[in-house]
Formats: structure tokens, sequence, C-alpha cells
């Protein structure tokens, strides 16, 4: 992340767009007392659905319209509907601050917001997520990497509504056993499959870009979990990493993938960071 200054009460102080999984988990964590960090805001489409979640918060956050968080915070976590990426990010990049993004996918129809956080000073982060290796992906790219293969297998229910599925009338709900529904590039996989792939858009971003990193896509009704397998051929090295994901409350996101939100806010502050 970009170097960040802190409040005069030595915090740096957090907004969150989104409370799904991700958001509320986040918020807990930064409420519950994370070094150097305030949560300041959160935003929601419907407000009053998380009332009562708010009111167990040990400090309570201004409820704000996304218009209105980058007045209130120097940091913001984007896990809101893809469509909403550029309205949360674009103020705080502007403003020479830090966009934690976990829309990815949104970002290759947004790609100018990375030359406005070069020309102001911000910085656009991307988590982890829902995969393991990112590092490894990022060090081979300072090589030359010849090839990145990714295995995506998801539960029926993962998929659903999927606008890919929709525009070519595949039908998921019936099937028996595993079908691939997809194979192509992640920037095809990120139009298609909006709310399901950001993770290989952040493999991407990570190695070679959309158009080089081919992936293919099954559902599958023997699934609990979200599977993913990633194969990468380098000049430095030849490695393969799988991981499975519970899935969260959503059944398009993984557990994890709050998780790692967290562990990226814990390393800005810490005496120790391990990983790049």
């Amino acid at each position: 992340m970009a170097s960040l200054s802190r409040t005069s009460e030595n915090k740096l102080r957090v907004a969150i767009a989104g409370l799904g999984p991700i958001g509320k988990g986040a918020a807990e964590a930064i409420d519950a007392g994370m070094d150097g960090l305030v949560l300041a805001a959160v935003s929601a489409q419907n407000p009053e659905k998380h009332h009562n979640w708010l009111g167990r918060l040990k400090t309570s956050p201004a409820v704000l319209g996304i218009e209105q968080l980058s007045g209130a915070a120097d940091i913001v976590i984007e896990c809101a509907p893809a469509k909403l990426l550029r309205s949360i990010v674009t103020p705080f990049v502007a403003e020479g601050k830090t966009a934690i993004v976990l829309s990815a996918g949104a970002l290759l129809e947004n790609d100018d917001l990375v030359e406005i956080a070069r020309q102001n000073g911000g910085q656009i982060v991307v988590p982890t997520g829902a995969l393991i290796g990112l590092d490894a992906v990022t060090a081979a790219a300072v090589g030359q990497i010849h090839s990145v293969r990714m295995v995506t297998r998801k539960p029926v229910q993962g998929l659903a509504d999927a606008p890919y599925l929709i525009e070519n009338n595949i039908d998921i709900e019936t099937i028996k056993e595993p079908l691939k529904i997809f194979d192509g590039t992640a920037r095809e996989a990120a139009k298609g499959f909006p709310a399901n792939l950001n993770v290989a858009v952040a493999l991407s971003l990570a190695g070679i870009g959309p158009d080089r990193t081919r992936l293919e896509i099954w559902a599958d009704p023997a699934l609990t979990r979200n599977v993913h397998r990633v194969d990468v051929e380098s000049d430095s090295a030849r490695f393969s990493m799988s991981i499975e994901n519970v899935p969260s409350e959503n059944p398009k996101t993984g557990r994890i993938t709050a998780l790692s939100v967290i562990a990226l806010l814990r390393k800005q502050f810490a005496p120790i960071r391990v990983g790049t």
C-alpha cells in the first residue's frame, strides 16, 4: 500500500463500502482492535438491514453514502457490487488515498483508475482473496512467465445467474455430473462471471495479464467448496497450487476472502511482515 500517515489520534481511518460477509468480517476485526486502524465509516445499499449488527459494534462508525466516504476515511475497502467500483474507488485514489478492491474483475473495465492513482499518489490494492500463491506468481513475473492456466470448480449455487450462463442459455440447475461451462481468458471470464471470478483477475494482474491467463470453469453438483487449481510455467520455476475454499453465507464468496482482507490490514503497522 502507499505510504500511510496516521491521524492526530495515531489511527488511520478505514471506510467499508458493502456489508456482505467480507465487509462485515473486516469491520468486526477492526472494531475488535487493530493496531493503527479505526473503523470510521460504512456504506450499504440498505443501511436499515444492518441496524442491529451495527449496534453491536463497540464503536459506531458513520453510516454514509458512497460519495461521502472519501471525506471520512484514509482507506476504503470496496466489497460492493462491481457496478459501484468506480464511484467508490475514484475519490480515494484521486486524493492520494488507498482503495482495497475486492471486485477485481471490474478493474479491467475501469483500468484508467490505475493512471488516476499514479498521477495523484494513490494506490489500488487487490488482496490475495480466495487464491494461494500470488506471491510466487508476482515473483515469477519479475522474470518471464510462459503460461498461466487456472481450473475452477464450483458448486452449482456458486455460479447461478451468471451473465455468461444466461447469455448462452446454459442450464446448470439440473445437472447430475460435472459440466465445463467456460474455457477462455481471464478477461472474458470477468465479463461473463462478474460475481464469481475476481480470483482469476487477481491472478492475471499478478502474472501475465488478463488476455494471456487461461481459465476453465466447471459447475459440479457434488461439490460443497470452491476449488481452484493454478499451473504456472516460467523461466524461474514451474509450480502448481490448489485450494478448496469453504463458501461464506454468500455462496459466490469463500470465507477465506474476508480473512485475507483482515490479514492485509494487520500488515500495515505490524512489526514483522511475511510475504511480498
